[in-house]
């Protein structure tokens, strides 16, 4: 049987452990030590050469501006592509079918970045050529290849554009009047761009809700028709206009209509 070890007995095993420990952890410094006294005898040093002059401030200029490139990358996505149409619309489709949460907001999110990469695969392809690869090649330099990059996607938004909204930033950002629209730079280009997705987003949703709104007419009508004036009529249209959807195959009509829209608007469809 095993026996309750006494007093005497804990504080030696205490003082045991405290020892061990100590001797474990002082152990390895006294060796780091030793090593690094012999590495100063005999005089070896590592050296980090970042350069001097303008060069290293070049690279630490471009450094920073790579950095803060990849901190704003999720927001360029955002405001130079197709994705603000597409995620806006898929929101308000998921409204117009009385769903709160679902299909979850990661799905729809998910969704209009598949259909962003394929709407912008050719744009990016161009980019690339144009900018990044001579870029990696050694044959540009930084500025003149962001320049160059930044050119396809300037194209693919001066065709989705709308004119009123390119002419109100052009005017807020007091560029010279009759400048080219492929002149004009990409801080008027850009959310011009936005709200003109915005507002094509909000005239496809309209067509989204007709159909919908029509059913929660018709079944609103039939309710009050029939006295069952204290049920929601939300609650009796939503299995109907879940399988009206399906019918008709909506995923597949919404999506590939706003894949076409925008492959229409570039002449690449």
């Amino acid at each position: 049987m095993w026996s309750t070890p006494t007093g005497a007995e804990l504080k030696r095993a205490a003082w045991l452990s405290l020892f061990t420990t100590l001797a474990c952890l002082l152990w390895p410094i006294g060796a780091l030590a030793q090593e690094a006294a012999q590495a100063a005898a005999t005089g070896s040093a590592i050296n980090v050469d970042l350069g001097t002059g303008a060069g290293l401030t070049e690279r630490v200029v471009q450094l920073v501006g790579l950095m803060t490139v990849l901190s704003l990358a999720p927001s360029i996505v955002i405001m130079t592509t197709s994705f603000v149409r597409i995620v806006v619309v898929l929101s308000l489709l998921r409204t117009a079918l009385g769903l709160t949460a679902s299909p979850p907001n990661a799905v729809l999110v998910s969704l209009a970045l598949f259909l962003s990469a394929i709407v912008m695969a050719p744009t990016w392809q161009d980019a690339y050529d144009s900018g990044i690869r001579p870029l990696m090649d050694q044959q540009m330099e930084l500025p003149q290849a962001f320049d160059a990059a930044s050119e396809p996607v300037k194209t693919f938004m001066l065709a989705q554009v709308d004119r009123s909204d390119l002419a109100l930033f052009t005017r807020l950002s007091q560029v010279e009047a009759g400048t080219e629209l492929q002149d004009l730079p990409i801080r008027v280009v850009t959310p011009a761009f936005m709200i003109s997705e915005l507002k094509r987003a909000f005239e496809i949703g309209f067509l989204l809700f007709v159909p919908f709104l029509v059913i929660d007419l018709v079944v609103a009508s039939v309710l009050m028709s029939m006295g069952m004036m204290m049920l929601p009529p939300v609650v009796v249209s939503l299995p109907f206009k879940l399988i009206f959807f399906v019918l008709v195959d909506g995923w597949r009509l919404v999506c590939g209509s706003l894949v076409e829209s925008f492959q229409r608007a570039s002449g690449t469809g």
